[in-house]
């Protein structure tokens, strides 16, 4: 594994020299990114039901019913507490705006705690495995954190760059469509640009490191990047200039954007430092595992619902009359339904791929979409359902657009050449506000 990921750093570093979001990530549309951000939501809720079943095999029937019970109580609670900021008038501004931010912490903390409370506290529990006594490798077999990788055979080492490349196009498409999510939508209202070349490369650092001590890599920005945009969202006041009958006024408007800072980051790293350092790490020990699949549960849920897909699988189960109307250009609905049922069965047959031994392959079935897209659905989709469902991820407007401009075709008249939004990011923008 060390070469495999000292690969993938070499390689994550020639993708920021060469500017590679600038030629990759231009031509990937959102159909694409809609399908890897629900493949992550299913990864999460398999993984939460991995966790319940190990509970399962390890605890009595009795433990077993409340670790279910930790388990959705634990998303539950953190869903609610999320919504606090509309709890108005309940507590003071700042009470409400704590509890938002910090609601998947302190939905952990209470079923952490709450195993050691009254009855409950008789009954057996499976936690996390830590070591907690040294600062040392949890595996019995290693005496020191470094990885002899100098040690492999010379033909193994140019044999992890397979793996390393793999792992490499899942960790450049994740995190570019996570940036896109933070940095480029206009929900949260970022000013500063997104240092695509610049992470890439502190990424590829980070897997080097993982590497040289023999851990796995951490990635995985989806769903926590966009979960961290959220808690740091808030309400300000922009100024605008309006011209009124040919006089310039200014005018105030309630606008909603994060806060662009480095602290908050900058603490969760800290915090990751100290809980895997003894004593602390006895601390992490009392963890129970149906806590943590609660967790996976929450990240899950919170990655689905911001997910278009799921918005229109609501429409598959919407009567006709009771749809919202489409613009003139799209000639009803199937064509929609077969685009979402079309992103559904891609995204369960590239999960289904993970569950066997092709998994290590699956990056690579989410980069061929991106041509399928472009190459192939622009002959089973009309135009304007394509404009309506799909758009550029990472600049305005959509495909069928770009090929309208080429070919100095139809542009809408209002519009001019101003490059367009998808209709579906835009109701689904406006049902989230």
């Amino acid at each position: 594994m060390a070469w495999s990921l000292i690969h993938a750093a070499w390689m994550h570093m020639l993708l920021a020299v060469l500017n590679a979001h600038d030629w990759t990530m231009r031509h990937v549309t959102t159909f694409s990114t809609e399908v890897f951000s629900l493949l992550n939501s299913i990864i999460y809720f398999h993984k939460a039901v991995q966790e319940l079943q190990r509970a399962h095999d390890d605890l009595s029937l009795a433990a077993f019913l409340y670790a279910v019970i930790g388990a959705i109580g634990t998303m539950l609670v953190a869903i609610a507490l999320s919504t606090a900021e509309r709890w108005r008038p309940l507590f003071h501004r700042y009470v409400r705006v704590g509890l938002a931010e910090y609601a998947a912490a302190i939905s952990i903390i209470i079923f952490i705690g709450m195993p050691h409370v009254g009855e409950l506290a008789a009954l057996d529990r499976s936690t996390l495995h830590v070591s907690g006594t040294a600062f040392r490798p949890s595996d019995p077999q290693r005496s020191v954190f470094f990885v002899r990788f100098w040690e492999l055979p010379v033909g193994w080492v140019f044999a992890a760059m397979v793996p390393g490349f793999i792992i490499t196009v899942l960790f450049f498409f994740d995190h570019e469509v996570s940036s896109i999510i933070c940095a480029s939508s206009d929900r949260y209202g970022t000013k500063k640009p997104g240092g695509f070349a610049w992470d890439i490369v502190l990424l590829g650092l980070t897997t080097a490191v993982c590497g040289v001590l023999g851990i796995p890599p951490a990635n995985g920005l989806l769903p926590q990047a966009p979960l961290h945009s959220e808690s740091l969202m808030h309400a300000e006041k922009e100024e605008i200039l309006i011209s009124v009958d040919g006089e310039d006024k200014v005018e105030f408007r309630n606008v909603r954007r994060v806060y662009e800072q480095r602290w908050s980051a900058f603490l969760h790293a800290g915090a990751i430092l100290v809980f895997v350092s003894p004593p602390f790490q006895r601390v992490l020990g009392l963890t129970p595992t149906s806590v943590l699949a609660g967790l996976f549960m929450f990240m899950g849920e919170q990655s689905l619902s911001v997910n278009p897909i799921l918005y229109r699988f609501f429409y598959l189960l919407t009567p006709s009359a009771e749809l919202p109307a489409l613009s003139e250009n799209v000639k009803g609905y199937r064509g929609v339904h077969m685009y979402t049922v079309v992103q559904i069965v891609v995204t369960v047959v590239i999960f289904i791929v993970t569950l066997t031994k092709a998994a290590p392959a699956f990056p690579v079935l989410i980069i061929i979409l991106v041509p399928i897209r472009l190459l192939l659905m622009n002959r089973l989709w009309s135009r304007e359902t394509l404009r309506f469902v799909d758009a550029w991820a990472c600049r305005k407007g959509t495909p069928e657009d770009d090929k309208d401009l080429l070919a100095g075709g139809d542009v809408d008249e209002k519009d001019g050449n101003k490059p367009r939004i998808s209709g579906m990011a835009l109701q689904t923008a406006e049902g989230r506000v």
